[in-house]
């Protein structure tokens, strides 16, 4: 009978965790299962079967990145190459095809080594992300008219990040074992299908996505050097590494850290030394654009800036943003050190990177892609995320309409400026929603749907379940509960033991 599990899978099963079931713990999960046979899933098979979550994830993801290639139809059919206005009022634009001759692909030039023609002397983007698009660039036919070849560069790399797309899934996935479900917050994230493929970014949010699940599996070593691969690719993923930090120096995992840190400068150097040491003007270029880079779409400086009849120079916004960093490094420090109990490593994770996006000087739609995977694991609750995303979505929609209006001309077809602020206010009131949501988890853990279902740390490897040797001010008392809350309360990890470190 196929209803019937066989004895080898029951005798699997005994030895893996109890999953979690979205479904009766999330009410918009459960409403939203009626699409597919309600919460008890009146389809599911029993047993075996071949439909594991990894599987139905991986495909939902594609699925949606599919979708998402389709809203670029109108782009690829002619508004990338006919029209200047066209691509961003089908909100359809990609930097992918245009940079394929702006950045000397097209015509066979070497990333770092070969100046370009025009101001950008050399390729700005990270040494592996260079080979990324460089790969790409060898996969691209050169029979054809410009066009055909950008046309089909970019069905290249949308082939290859889709690729990446479906490893965030799988990892962020796997990384939770007991709440595999949770893995669909990104494969149906509607911000993460509209921006896949307008820039690289999913390159290096796959390989952050990889090294986080190999810490929460204890292999610190593969975590650096997937991580420094990581930031080989794009610099946000470096910051995992300040809140991983205090976490092991709250828990005393001072050889996990250590192993991790040289990892990944190890990983970082082997790919960017060569480069450092033959073509240094090249390399440097990521670094020196960052910094001359003035204030740009998405960011709160962009408002002041734009509403101000002085505005401040790029110097002085690189400074203050910097300090701004530095404060919610110190905030974030201090809530990890100081919270009542150990935060798991995925929140920190989602609070540092969504305050680089915050108080950086630029935020590109693409940006959100670094968000979702460690969103999804930070806070895995339905109605936050889709809160959140909605946010998004109305930012990626607004500036495209706001750079619409700016080259349309006379028509001004599109969002004036007073309304793409309100579109950057959306986003960063989303922003702020969800981070607000994490700190509330971690000052009180009976709120966080992980700790809930009794895990302490699934994402933490060595940290899960570890005893703190060093804590400060509130950690130092008693727990505080949420006030009129029916749920389990939360059992917290003894404090001052020192007998865990290493």
């Amino acid at each position: 009978m196929c209803g019937m599990p066989s004895g080898e899978s029951t005798q699997a099963s005994a030895h893996e965790p109890e999953r979690v079931r979205p479904t009766e713990e999330d009410r918009i999960a459960a409403a939203g299962s009626e699409l597919i046979g309600g919460p008890l899933g009146r389809r599911a098979l029993r047993g075996r079967y071949w439909w594991t979550p990894v599987r139905v994830i991986a495909l939902v993801a594609i699925g949606m990145f599919a979708l998402g290639l389709i809203q670029k139809a109108p782009c690829y059919n002619g508004a990338w190459f006919f029209g200047a206005s066209s691509q961003y009022t089908h909100a359809c634009y990609s930097d992918i095809p245009h940079l394929y001759q702006g950045r000397g692909f097209a015509d066979g030039l070497v990333p770092y080594f070969d100046k370009l023609p025009g101001d950008m002397q050399y390729l700005e983007y990270p040494v592996l992300t260079g080979v990324f698009m460089e790969v790409a660039a060898w996969l691209t036919p050169g029979s054809g008219s410009i066009q055909d070849q950008e046309q089909w560069y970019w069905m290249v790399n949308a082939g290859m990040l889709m690729a990446c797309a479906a490893v965030i899934a799988v990892c962020v996935t796997r990384t939770h074992a007991r709440r595999p479900w949770d893995g669909l917050l990104v494969a149906l994230a509607p911000a993460f299908a509209l921006t896949a493929t307008i820039n690289w970014d999913l390159l290096a949010v796959a390989l952050t996505a990889a090294a986080m699940l190999m810490w929460s599996r204890g292999r610190s070593l593969a975590f650096g050097v997937l991580l420094g691969l990581a930031t080989a690719a794009k610099l946000y993923p470096v910051l995992l590494l300040g809140p991983l930090l205090v976490l092991c120096w709250r828990a005393g995992r001072w050889r996990a850290y250590g192993t991790a840190l040289v990892g990944a400068a190890a990983a970082w150097l082997v790919v960017n030394g060569p480069v450092m040491l033959f073509a240094f003007d090249g390399w440097s270029k990521f670094y020196t654009f960052s910094r001359e880079r003035g204030v740009d779409f998405g960011s709160f400086w962009l408002i002041m800036a734009q509403n101000s009849d002085d505005p401040p120079s790029t110097d002085t916004v690189n400074t203050f943003a910097t300090l701004l960093m530095l404060l919610c490094c110190v905030g974030v420090a201090a809530l990890a050190l100081t919270a009542p109990r150990r935060p798991r490593f995925a929140q920190l994770a989602f609070l540092i990177v969504a305050a680089f996006i915050l108080t950086n000087k630029v935020y590109s739609p693409q940006y959100v892609l670094w968000l979702v995977p460690l969103a999804a694991l930070a806070r895995p609750k339905w109605r936050d995320f889709l809160v959140w995303q909605a946010c998004e979505v109305a930012y990626f929609l607004g500036i495209w309409m706001y750079l619409a209006y700016t080259t349309s001309g006379d028509a001004h077809k599109g969002l004036p400026t007073d309304g793409y602020h309100w579109a950057i206010g959306v986003h960063l009131l989303g922003t702020l929603y969800l981070c607000a949501m994490v700190v509330r988890d971690i000052l009180m853990p009976e709120r966080d749907p992980v700790r809930r279902s009794g895990d302490d740390d699934p994402s933490g490897g060595v940290l899960d379940g570890a005893e703190d040797a060093f804590v400060l001010g509130p950690a130092a008392h008693p727990a505080r509960h949420a006030v009129h809350f029916d749920g389990p309360q939360v059992e917290w990890g003894r404090r001052g033991a020192t007998s865990g470190s290493l």
